[in-house]
């Protein structure tokens, strides 16, 4: 085996492979001629990819590598790390996007010539679009004087022996390149090494990058010139629609050149400007002078070691010095300083900030002199951390001679309205609604932003002018004098109530007529009386006995990618409608992606945990949708089984105790050893149009209290918000 070849782990045999992680782990078991572990650990050790290439093709079990597949595992098994392997391949797709004859010519020669020939090439390469290799900070001065000077150029030309490793890895990069592009080669490679290693970056998702480019790119003044002090992997910066220059830096060297060589592959030379820098912003700001149309960032959070003892006197915290917990203020006023006159900033912040009283007096100058425009409160799940509901400060840079806005706008998504009938989609990062977040967000602050652009809004006694186009729960335009108290807290939640429950006296009235008919409907399906029988005896048989007899079909939910709803557990055991969705398919993956299992009419679906005794028959509105997790599937067979005279012995409690397990802390149903009579399929429809009843009677229970909750609970809103008097 050649010294430092590429490594492989089990998950990347198993790609290479297209087949699942255990069958690697049982091939290592069964063949003895498997290759040996040259790396990692005992639990999860590597391989040399060449000797799995040749073993798995004496097996038959691989044709031919993919070739993204083979630039990754090249990639990923680079001795100097996968890092600096992405960084050089970067470097060799911007050569190949801007001068493919050149690299033709380079390419024609051996591999320690290339790098040479390589080394030299990307030099000017690199200074031609990003400018100067660095500048060093003027001995003797201080921070504050000499802001500005302690930068790096993101991204350095690789030496000649770094580049001698890289040779094969950068042939097959532009091998790739020509089937796929070289911007889309980056990014696979770029988005397999953020799936990797997930917990080493903090990523801007794709939607919510998108929200923030469209906040400074409303109005007829659409930003060209933007900035992100903060930039992580470039994504916000990715998301500006036809910038004429973007300006980045970034305290992590290696996030900064990726972050480079992505935007730059994004972007044609002539159509944008492009400089990106590696260094501490807040303490070595790499454009002290740059006045921009637009900032955009998503600062780190809760820093404490940012800078709050040096910079003391500098003259960027205009609005007040930040204490030593609020270094997202002091990001603000960064992003404030950096805009031109009228210029607009977006920034993603801890709820937090919004509230903490360290940070009152810079909140309340932000307020009196126009500079903060409008709080959004996003769902959980936006962005990292997940499991709170972050927000977005949008600030526009106060003109001399202007008179401050008294007012600002307050939005909040974070707990979007559901109907009263539905049953609220759970959070997380997967389930953002960004359609509908954009939405919200959007129509609040476009018609706010074009009115204070026009100079309309506010009347002569500085009261607001836009309460019209309020919306209850969602969105208010409120008089800063009304903020200005001693919390001068900005939370949405605090200043927007969620709207009333019953939406109103109109919508209170619709409400109680549907309770009424409800009602009726309740009372008309209540079972007559039981007659009383002595107990039958029939012969029994299981489910797991049916399925080997072919009289009905097993199938477990839970995978699969694609678009489409989800049938969730949440769903069977509310009788509501699927509210969930798919995963897309990773782009990484080289094999088909897998199929959900989908639901047809007259499927039975039952919860795996829960031990709780419900049976969910599908109908014709429900059909078309995944199975989802810790959901089992019985698809009988209509010849030999009613599907409601299933489901309703499958709810029987003592037939439920029967097949559930207590080994751990859940209970866990065994649906293979749920019992059933054997009947005659005419007996067996008899008894399932009963359970069909009982069925529908218990929807309508449902229904009557769901709306009952809503009726009472809007009388109760209504009664304390004076939408209602008592009668």
């Amino acid at each position: 085996m050649p010294e430092n070849s590429t490594e492989v782990t089990a998950a990347g045999i198993a790609r290479l492979a297209g087949v699942g992680r255990a069958a690697v782990s049982n091939w290592r078991r069964r063949h003895a001629d498997f290759p040996k572990p040259v790396g990692g650990t005992e639990t999860s050790p590597s391989f040399a990819l060449p000797e799995v290439e040749q073993w798995l093709r004496a097996q038959g079990k691989l044709a031919e590598v993919p070739l993204r597949e083979r630039v990754w595992q090249q990639l990923a098994g680079h001795p100097a790390g996968a890092v600096p392997a992405l960084v050089h391949t970067g470097c060799a797709l911007l050569y190949v996007r801007d001068r493919p004859t050149a690299w033709l010519e380079i390419t024609a020669v051996s591999d320690e010539r290339m790098a040479e020939v390589l080394h030299l090439a990307l030099g000017d390469l690199l200074t031609a679009r990003f400018g100067p290799a660095a500048a060093d900070p003027t001995p003797g001065t201080s921070p504050q004087a000499d802001r500005g000077t302690g930068w790096v150029r993101a991204v350095r030309a690789p030496g000649r022996d770094e580049l001698l490793s890289s040779v094969p890895l950068l042939r097959a990069a532009a091998e790739l390149a020509a089937e796929t592009g070289a911007h889309q080669a980056f990014e696979f490679l770029l988005g397999r090494q953020l799936d990797a290693n997930p917990r080493q970056f903090t990523l801007t998702p794709p939607g919510l990058a998108e929200l923030m480019a469209a906040l400074v790119g409303t109005g007829s003044r659409p930003a060209r010139t933007v900035l992100d002090p903060a930039t992580g992997t470039g994504a916000l910066l990715r998301a500006v629609s036809r910038p004429s220059a973007l300006y980045a830096q970034d305290a992590d060297p290696d996030l900064a050149a990726l972050s480079a060589l992505r935007l730059a592959l994004n972007s044609a030379p002539e159509s944008c400007t492009l400089a990106v820098r590696a260094g501490d912003t807040l303490r070595a700001d790499a454009f002290p002078q740059l006045a921009v149309d637009a900032v955009l960032c998503h600062p780190p959070f809760n820093e404490r070691n940012w800078g709050h003892d040096e910079l003391a006197y500098d003259p960027r915290w205009e609005y007040g010095f930040p204490a030593r917990t609020e270094s997202e203020l002091a990001w603000v006023q960064h992003a404030l300083a950096h805009l031109r006159e009228g210029g607009t900033a977006v920034l993603l912040m801890p709820p937090a900030a919004a509230s903490r009283r360290s940070g009152r007096r810079i909140r309340a100058d932000l307020l009196r002199r126009g500079a903060l425009r409008a709080v959004v409160a996003l769902p959980a799940g936006a962005a990292p951390p997940y499991g709170i509901p972050l927000h977005l400060w949008v600030l526009r840079k106060p003109g001399a001679g202007v008179r401050p806005s008294p007012e600002l706008l307050l939005v909040d998504t974070s707990e979007p309205a559901e109907p009263a009938t539905a049953t609220p989609a759970p959070g997380g990062r997967d389930r953002v609604d960004w359609q509908a977040v954009h939405s919200a967000v959007l129509d609040a602050w476009e018609p706010f932003d074009r009115a204070e652009r026009n100079g309309a809004g506010a009347g002569p006694d500085g009261a607001a002018g836009r309460t019209g186009r309020d919306r209850p729960g969602v969105s208010r335009v409120l008089p800063v004098i009304e903020l200005l108290d001693d919390d001068v807290d900005l939370a949405p939640a605090r200043h927007l109530p969620p709207p009333t429950a019953g939406g109103g006296p109109a919508e209170l009235t619709h409400v109680r007529s549907r309770l009424t008919d409800t009602l009726r409907r309740t009372a008309a399906l209540t079972p007559s009386p039981a007659d009383p029988s002595d107990p039958a005896r029939w012969p029994l048989t299981t489910v797991g006995e049916l399925a080997r007899a072919g009289a009905l079909q097993l199938r477990t939910g839970g995978s699969g990618t694609g678009q489409g709803p989800v049938l969730t557990e949440h769903d069977v055991l509310g009788s509501t409608a699927p509210s969930g969705t798919l995963p897309a398919a990773p782009a990484t993956t080289d094999g088909p992606p897998e199929e959900p299992v989908l639901v047809e009419p007259g499927d039975v679906v039952v919860p795996v945990l829960g031990g709780g005794t419900v049976a969910r028959v599908i109908d014709e509105a429900t059909a078309g949708a995944a199975l989802g997790r810790n959901l089992q599937l019985l698809r009988p067979d209509p010849a030999a089984l009613d599907p409601w005279f299933l489901a309703g012995f499958l709810r029987g409690t003592a037939n439920n105790r029967q097949a559930s397990s207590y080994a751990s802390t859940a209970t866990r149903l065994d649906a293979r050893r749920l019992q059933l009579p054997r009947l005659p399929l005419a007996e067996q429809q008899r008894y399932g149009a009963q359970f069909r009843a009982l069925a529908a009677f218990e929807d309508a229970l449902r229904l009557a209290g769901r709306l009952g909750g809503q009726l009472v609970q809007g009388m109760y809103d209504g009664l304390t918000d004076g939408t209602v008097t008592p009668k």
